[in-house]
């Protein structure tokens, strides 16, 4: 995976190479017991678990400390793309933990809704996703020029910048003759900019410049039903089949410590990030 932070708005991502001095990424679990008079436990919990990150840094180069302060203040600052825009809302965060940045149940090739709708999409042709087979959903492919793609639970796609490095594999069910991996990239508005495609199963691209956004994109190649599962994206890293994914998801700031270092001009900073759906803040 990317082997430093990247962290930001989108489209404004900045890379923190300093190493953090604590970094806890445990997930929310939810869990909720309720104990009986006979002393047997019920336990219930939501399908879906919440990432939570917290990062702490010492002696952090005062620039890096200043893009953090901003993010956590709702602050505009330099390079904000000739926008004068509000700067609360989600933040961008690619982990460099990560193996795959696709969403959990998306990487499983499994939905909350029976028509998949909220990790897929039909770019060409026709592909029918079936409702839940086992406990993944299939994709029933009635076209060979059909292209379909990944999509990101908040944003045009998954975060990018210029230069950056992306991998993507397919699902292996996919017949590795016919079948074509391609990323499209995407500027800050979520229009298309242009494409890299590979005959085969995995491809790799750079960001070509004003990039922001990048969709993964599949092309079966073939008719007939096709697993969904098993397929990998990652940045600086070469993807692998079945991995977990870990998400790219949006984040709000919930807490920030700045305290002057010993040193001036650097600083002692921490931020604690929660998954949101949205963040209107």
């Amino acid at each position: 995976m990317a082997r430093n932070l990247w962290i930001g708005k989108p489209g404004l991502l900045r890379e923190i190479s300093q190493a953090a001095r604590s970094w806890d990424r445990s997930a929310e679990l939810n869990m909720t017991e309720f104990r009986s008079l006979e002393g047997r436990v019920t336990a219930i919990a939501p399908a879906r678990t919440t990432r939570r990150l917290k990062l702490s840094w010492e002696w952090l180069e005062p620039a890096d400390a200043q893009h953090l302060t901003r993010l956590a203040r709702r602050v505009n600052g330099p390079g904000m793309l000739g926008r004068n825009v509000y700067a609360g809302g989600a933040v961008a965060v690619l982990d460099p933990a990560s193996v795959n940045l696709l969403d959990p149940l998306q990487a499983a090739g499994q939905s909350e809704r029976s028509n998949g709708g909220d990790h897929w999409f039909t770019i060409s042709g026709t592909m029918v996703i079936s409702p839940f087979i086992g406990d993944a959903v299939l994709g029933d492919c009635r076209d060979e020029a059909t292209a379909i793609g990944w999509r990101h639970g908040s944003w045009a796609g998954w975060p990018v910048m210029p230069g950056m490095q992306v991998s993507w594999m397919l699902p292996p069910d996919w017949n590795a003759g016919l079948s074509q991996a391609q990323l499209d990239w995407k500027d800050i508005d979520g229009q298309y900019l242009s494409s890299t495609a590979t005959a085969g199963p995995v491809t790799t691209g750079l960001a070509p410049e004003g990039a922001a956004y990048v969709t993964p994109v599949g092309r079966p190649g073939a008719t007939g039903m096709t697993a969904l599962a098993g397929a990998c994206l990652t940045v600086g890293e070469p993807p692998v089949a079945f991995a977990l994914g870990d998400g790219c998801p949006a984040m709000a700031v919930t807490a920030f410590t700045d305290a002057p270092a010993t040193r001036l001009p650097y600083r002692s900073i921490s931020l604690d990030l929660v998954e949101v759906l949205g963040a209107a803040l």
